[in-house]
């Protein structure tokens, strides 16, 4: 039996209005990498594979929790959720959102769209689901312990393959995980089984609930 942990990269620049804007992680991005890295140094067995998408806030996140990757995966990448904002206001008259609660409106709208190919983004709904499976399929077989620093888009599309959730259902995953949250799943031949969704061990004080956070 294997385990895939994924792990959701620290706060970004969540007030930026392009994508590379947003691609670096705020100050307390930092500290939730670097308290989750501590966590996991406790807490968890080595990893056999270490796996990192190459945005800066992977990176990032990667470095502060001391870890060195073996691999920089481009397929490991998030949506580009800017270039999908644009492409709901130009084809379906939908504004972008402007609040964390138009935000949870949007995000089911978008990925329904998107999904059903009335926008396209920067890469179509197909090519996502298909690079992120295919570079984890790769990497993650029985009896290995693989690590992935990626992002919540990449970690809800997961879900959606190994809990066989409709678009709709993987976009209400989405939107409650945590910056630098855990995910779990144990590897075995007959498929990949969730053991353990958005789990924040490393902020669990009180003294850290103004870490936890979500965008």
């Amino acid at each position: 039996m294997g385990e895939l942990i994924l792990v959701r990269h620290g706060q970004a620049n969540s007030g930026a209005k392009t994508e590379e804007d947003y691609d670096r992680l705020s100050d307390l991005g930092h500290a939730q990498a670097k308290l989750l890295g501590a966590w996991m140094g406790a807490h968890e067995d080595p990893f056999d594979l270490t796996l990192c998408g190459t945005m800066r806030r992977h990176r990032e996140t990667a470095a502060g929790m001391g870890v060195s990757p073996d691999t920089f995966d481009d397929r490991l990448n998030e949506m580009e959720y800017f270039a999908l904002i644009r492409d709901m206001e130009v084809h379906h008259d939908v504004s972008p959102p402007k609040s964390p609660e138009d935000f949870a409106v949007h995000m089911p709208q978008t990925l329904a769209a998107w999904e059903q190919a009335t926008i396209n983004g920067s890469e179509p709904f197909a090519t996502f689901e298909s690079r992120i499976l295919s570079a984890l399929a790769e990497a993650a077989k029985p009896g290995k312990r693989v690590l992935c620093v990626t992002s919540g888009g990449v970690i809800s599309m997961v879900m959606r393959a190994a809990l066989g959730l409709s678009t709709h259902q993987m976009a209400h995953v989405l939107l409650p995980i945590y910056n630098s949250s855990l995910h779990k799943f144990r590897i075995r031949p007959d498929g990949t089984f969730l053991t353990a969704f958005n789990a924040i061990p490393h902020l669990d004080p009180p003294t850290l609930a103004d870490h936890r956070t979500h965008l």
